[in-house]
């Protein structure tokens, strides 16, 4: 490793917060970045190759601002600052911070964590209708819930609905103990003050922020009928995993319909978020990367077995069978 160093100096109080418990957080840069990273006396030292020592001290830096800024440094915020240094968009990281939606009862600023996230706030800004398609743990509907409140207090809207489609997760509804509303209860405790998806038919919703989750559990008729029930001065935010459904075996997705029928409208958004976008604990993130991996693997692999079968000599219009 050739010998370039760089000393950086940085105020006590966020010495703790950037170097994390037991300096995890600097042996993260370290490993990652192929540097060595030492204090000595307030002062943080970084040595090794040159173009590396430099980028892991823009990178520190980075990190110290948002300390400074009275963030406290979490690991997904190193790891999403190594990411965006591999792709050369340090400089995200700080124009990220400065985009607070709103802050929690405790004070807590609630920000979009990475780009995608931030895309998905704008495009919520500039869209009547958002739909935010994503694994589980990219913010999709607690960004768009942060943002409707915001809408709420700012005297944008009259009130907040929040639906989802009433749909099992691989049990059935008729086998559970109870009447229909405790058998309902379940699938709406997530997001309260919730109307099943079938309450929506018939009204028209004005000045409302409307959300609906989990609509990758609509059917094409569910979906069509909630966007045709949006009224003037009304927001909508669509939320949805397409690799989650519940729905029965052969039943098409209204989510995944939607997307086809309306991609091309201008007044609606579709943003993709990705496991770059998840979270949650890092771990998750790599969950839903190998998922993802899996997925598209097999989806090729499918793909191959329909381009064969089309290739495949034909005898009155019908193909050989082997």
């Amino acid at each position: 490793m050739a010998d370039f160093q760089i000393g950086l100096q940085i105020e006590a109080q966020h010495m703790q917060n950037l170097f994390g418990s037991h300096d995890a957080y600097i042996k993260q840069i370290e490993n990652d970045l192929h540097v060595i990273i030492t204090d000595r006396n307030g002062e943080v030292r970084i040595s090794g190759e040159q173009a590396a020592v430099n980028k892991a001290a823009k990178l520190v830096n980075e990190l110290v601002e948002l300390s400074r800024r009275g963030n406290r440094i979490q690991e997904q915020n190193v790891s999403y600052a190594l990411e965006l240094s591999r792709d050369g968009d340090e400089d995200a990281l700080l124009e990220m911070d400065s985009e607070c939606i709103c802050h929690t009862i405790a004070g807590k600023p609630i920000k979009p964590k990475t780009l995608g996230q931030k895309k998905y706030i704008d495009a919520i800004r500039g869209k009547m209708i958002v739909f935010g398609l994503g694994p589980a743990g990219t913010g999709k509907t607690y960004l768009a819930m942060a943002m409707a409140i915001t809408a709420f207090r700012n005297h944008e809207v009259e009130r907040i609905i929040l639906t989802r489609p009433a749909i099992e997760a691989g049990e059935k509804l008729g086998f559970l103990p109870g009447d229909l509303q405790s058998k309902v209860d379940p699938y709406l405790r997530p997001l309260y003050d919730v109307a099943p998806l079938a309450y929506m038919r018939g009204r028209t919703l004005d000045n409302a922020y409307i959300i609906l989750d989990e609509a990758q559990n609509t059917t094409p008729a569910q979906m069509k009928m909630f966007l045709t029930r949006i009224g003037f001065g009304s927001k909508v935010i669509v939320t949805g995993d397409a690799s989650q459904k519940d729905l029965a075996a052969g039943t098409q997705s209204g989510l995944d319909i939607a997307e086809k029928v309306l991609g091309k409208i201008g007044d609606i958004a579709f943003i993709r978020l990705t496991s770059k976008d998840v979270v949650r604990h890092p771990l998750v993130q790599k969950i839903v990367k190998a998922y993802e991996d899996y997925e598209s693997r097999l989806g090729n692999r499918q793909a191959k077995g329909v381009r064969k079968d089309e290739l495949r000599p034909r005898r009155n219009g019908t193909p050989f069978r082997k």
